[in-house]
């Protein structure tokens, strides 16, 4: 897998200070896409053992909420064979601290459905991730007041509750406004 950047100081995907991994690779395309140049799943440097370890230690301060994934898109299935590794390990190491993950997928019908790799993987990774920013971005619901989200479609699901009550809930900080 290839990341595009990782940011050890990120205040604008998630509440409070977080690092970000940005992902390359994505097959959604998306028209006014932030993030075109990590579409291609060549673009960037190859994601090792090293940016792990700089992520695992960029987490380390008491001021660092959590971790932010994006891309690209983290759930596609070359993708999700490293991150499953990486995100477990966070919730290992930091189990305190939140993850947080965009995916232009639908968490019902993409995600939960099994349809885009091995069902255990996405589960591993979803059993990891505490908010969930799902669904394309698309520019003509896009609304710059939007909290975390670009589109006006895009749900802020929080996961952990999700899996609990066997029914979407959203995130309790989605008020929608800046």
């Amino acid at each position: 897998m290839n990341y595009a950047t990782i940011k050890p100081f990120d205040v604008a995907n998630g509440p409070g200070v977080r690092v970000s991994l940005f992902v390359s690779g994505c097959t959604h395309r998306c028209k006014g896409c932030f993030n075109e140049e990590a579409w291609d799943f060549n673009f960037g440097e190859r994601f090792t053992e090293r940016e792990e370890q700089k992520i695992l230690e960029a987490l380390k301060p008491d001021y660092i909420k959590g971790f932010s994934l994006l891309g690209g898109e983290p759930f596609e299935p070359k993708n999700q064979m490293v991150l499953v590794n990486l995100l477990e390990r966070i919730k290992k190491e930091y189990p305190q601290k939140d993850i947080w993950c965009y995916s232009g997928y639908d968490y019902e019908k993409d995600l939960l459905s099994g349809r885009l790799c091995d069902f255990s993987i996405t589960d591993r990774m979803l059993s990891c991730i505490d908010i969930l920013v799902d669904g394309k971005f698309v520019q003509e619901l896009k609304n710059l007041k939007l909290r975390f989200k670009g589109s006006e479609n895009q749900r802020i699901i929080d996961v952990r509750k999700s899996r609990e009550e066997n029914r979407i809930i959203l995130w309790e900080g989605d008020t929608n406004a800046v």
